[in-house]
């Protein structure tokens, strides 16, 4: 099994997804052991002293006025956990707690914390073991940080609360970590803290959106070749030196991608047949623009994600000069701000896929393909109601497009008047992500049913290739109307597996 080493110094992307989505198994470096215990060393001397320290020796938030003797400070810090753990709602899914949990070891492990090495393993065997805390839909505002679905990760630490063993079913976690060998934490000084505030939660769903959208983006500029070859459109606007006079990077490489997905096409250029026209509609001519933009949207908050994985979020921090002070660096406001303009990138892409698909279906405006793209209109009605879903699901996305982290709500008797909404932007974007991946198998199914109904004339080689994959999958091809949800559930399996770019790059070879 593949191994992550968490160090002093953060994590990579691929860490996150190898632990989230893998089930790779974690081990702490060497020093990564030694500045937990220099930093532990740090709030020990403090915790001795008869000075007041913020989170070491005195409340929280709007009570970090009261100086807690040592007496009540084990007590402290198992209460802020218990407290804190106040969620609601559905449960979040097993990748993100499992992201949310190895992203706050990474900031553990980076010697800013003070929390003790035996905290630190046991944060390490918990998801060793498959152990997944229950965490809740509802109760963070992401600052500090994402503090309740925390807490409920730190709950389990201490043998409190639920928790999803290895074979799926929920039971006390003191009853899991018996059974795996795993002794429950006491918190000491800090310790309580320090496993609460951070930006986990929305870095993960994050780092995992990233990693969805690089192939659903890839996926839909197959799908708006197919349906531009269906339309008997124009290959001639995806000319790289068209793309060079205005140098957006995503705009070009969507272009490209087009291209070589038409390439060998007798579809294309069929503007003075028929049914004559200049130029093709928006939604086929601007289909690099639109996803394009898209694209260098992913890319900004790529490079925000990689500064948020190789940071230390805490407060107070401990900095290796000795000092232990406050900050504001929990505050979830730069990946929040990159979460929801995903999720704005993202319905645009599926608005633009779903006019095309419409475009399929009218008589009026597909040049030639029967209505709905049904074997015997009016008798079949074909497709129609696919696009009433498609719509449907555009619309929602649409509303999901509202930003998050314009919204703040103060808490904390007003000690934090100002939170980034950041967890909520990001279950919004993996919904909208979800979404995407049906609108586009949607456009596929639309399109590549068009383009076998286009007889006479034969598809681009790749294009072929896709639609021998998605028949091999089950999606059946043009014919008399039928059961059409068990369809739409494979082509959006199809899609969501990677199959249309995996199909796709045999003829290609890798697209951009």
């Amino acid at each position: 099994m593949h191994t992550v080493v968490v160090g002093t110094s953060g994590v990579t992307a691929s860490d996150v997804l190898a632990v989230a989505r893998g089930g790779a198994r974690i081990e702490l470096s060497g020093e990564a052991v030694a500045a937990l215990a220099a930093a532990r060393g740090i709030v020990d001397a403090l915790a001795a002293k008869p000075e007041p320290v913020y989170g070491v020796s005195t409340g929280f938030g709007a009570l970090a006025t009261r100086h807690i003797g040592q007496e009540l400070r084990a007590q402290l810090q198992r209460n802020i956990v218990r407290s804190h753990a106040a969620g609601l709602g559905p449960r979040v899914e097993r990748e993100v707690v499992r992201a949310l949990m190895f992203l706050r070891l990474k900031t553990v492990c980076s010697g800013h914390t003070g929390v003790r090495p035996e905290v630190a393993q046991t944060m390490a065997d918990v998801l060793n073991a498959g152990i997944t805390p229950v965490v809740h839909e509802y109760g963070s505002l992401g600052c500090s940080g994402d503090l309740a679905p925390l807490s409920h990760c730190a709950l389990t630490l201490m043998g409190e609360g639920e928790a999803e063993g290895p074979d799926g079913v929920v039971r006390g976690a003191g009853e899991l970590l018996a059974e795996a060998g795993i002794k429950p934490v006491e918190l000491k000084e800090k310790e309580g803290l320090a496993l609460l505030n951070g930006t986990d939660g929305m870095l993960g769903m994050l780092v995992m959106a990233l990693a969805d959208l690089d192939m659903l983006y890839k996926s839909a500029d197959v799908t708006a070749a197919l349906s531009l070859e269906a339309l008997l459109g124009t290959d001639k606007v995806l000319a790289p030196e068209l793309h060079a006079i205005r140098p957006h990077p995503g705009q070009g490489a969507s272009a490209a991608n087009m291209l070589a997905v038409l390439k060998g096409s007798e579809l294309t250029g069929h503007h003075q047949d028929d049914a004559p026209r200049v130029q093709d509609a928006y939604s086929v001519r601007c289909a690099p623009q639109v996803a394009g933009a898209g694209r260098d949207t992913i890319a900004h908050a790529r490079l925000v994600a990689e500064r948020e994985l190789a940071s230390a979020v805490d407060n107070p921090v401990v900095l290796h000069d000795g000092r232990v002070e406050s900050n504001g660096n929990f505050h979830g406001a730069p990946v929040a701000y990159v979460l929801d303009f995903l999720a704005i990138a993202v319905a645009d892409l599926a608005s633009i896929a779903e006019r095309r698909t419409d475009r399929l279906l009218d008589k009026n405006r597909s040049h030639g393909l029967p209505p709905f793209l049904a074997d015997d209109a009016g008798v079949d009605s074909g497709l129609m109601i696919a696009q009433y879903t498609q719509a449907a699901l555009v619309s929602e996305m649409k509303r999901l497009a509202v930003p998050a982290s314009a919204d703040s709500i103060p808490s904390s008797a007003m000690q934090e008047d100002h939170v980034s909404m950041g967890w909520s932007a990001a279950r919004k974007l993996r919904t909208a992500v979800d979404n995407l991946s049906r609108v586009v198998a949607i456009e596929l199914y639309a399109a590549t049913r068009a383009v076998q109904l286009r007889e006479g004339l034969t598809p681009a080689p790749a294009s072929q290739a896709v639609i021998e994959a998605v028949r091999a999958a089950g999606v059946e091809g043009p014919g008399p109307d039928r059961f059409l949800a068990p369809d739409l559930a494979a082509a959006d399996a199809f899609v969501r597996d990677g199959q249309v770019v995996a199909a796709v790059e045999t003829v290609t070879g890798p697209l951009r």
